[in-house]
């Protein structure tokens, strides 16, 4: 089922460059490598990579420099894999427009579901004539976007204005990490100064709704310092 599915690695350590290429490899995708930024935007251009693996710190360039280049004519899904473990470092990489965010050392398994996500997304959000018409469906979370209405386990959740535009665009978005500023800015407008605490609150009025224990969520995450991931869509998960 990968094996249509071509992923480029920026890299400059080759220890990390031979592991991941071998890990990848062995589950069917097809892996191009480069060591350097220039190298890597050479071959985004020419090879049109599924899903770009990147390190930020690359030998000729910063790694989100990369992001910002790959961004002027590509929308091909960006997952860095960065040794910045730093909170500002990873909110500047994702608002430039990387996709996802991983933190070395990481699990062979997580980087894995990770490009299973994004791929999924990619082709969802290129191919689908019906991008969200139909509802978003998690266990037993439902959001309709049609009706505009939320259910738990059959039962309605009444959500506020504000509320419910969170949980739209985190649900339109979700397995994907969404940036307090993003989230922000869909919601309140691009112009706004409200700061975070605002958004903190509402998250947390949110999770009292949805989840059964808000300290242990099965639907909406905190990416501390960064922003917050809801529960991928099952139906995308399953396609």
């Amino acid at each position: 089922m990968h094996q249509k599915f071509s992923i480029l690695f920026i890299e400059d350590e080759q220890n990390i460059l031979d592991f991941v290429t071998k890990l990848l490899k062995n589950h069917g995708y097809k892996v191009s490598t480069a060591k350097t930024g220039a190298e890597g935007l050479q071959l985004t251009t020419s090879l049109g990579p599924d899903v770009i693996l990147l390190d930020l710190g690359l030998p000729d360039m910063d790694g989100c420099q990369v992001i910002q280049k790959i961004r002027t004519w590509s929308s091909a899904p960006i997952i860095v894999i960065s040794a910045r473990s730093n909170e500002s470092e990873k909110v500047k990489a994702l608002d430039l427009g990387a996709d996802d965010y991983i933190t070395k050392p990481f699990g062979t398994s997580e980087l894995l579901a990770r490009i299973r996500t994004s791929i999924r997304h990619s082709n969802r959000l290129n191919n689908d004539t019906d991008l969200y018409i139909r509802p978003y469906q998690c266990q037993e979370l439902v959001l309709d976007f049609e009706k505009r209405f939320l259910t738990l386990a059959g039962q309605e959740i009444h959500l506020t204005p504000i509320e419910y535009k969170i949980v739209c665009f985190l649900a339109q978005n979700s397995g994907k990490v969404m940036t307090y500023s993003s989230i922000m800015e869909n919601v309140w407008g691009p112009f706004t100064d409200t700061d975070n605490k605002i958004l903190r609150v509402n998250m947390a009025n949110i999770r009292r709704k949805i989840e059964g224990n808000p300290s242990q969520p099965k639907y909406l995450f905190t990416e501390v310092g960064v922003g917050y991931r809801m529960s991928e869509d099952e139906q995308l998960s399953s396609r």
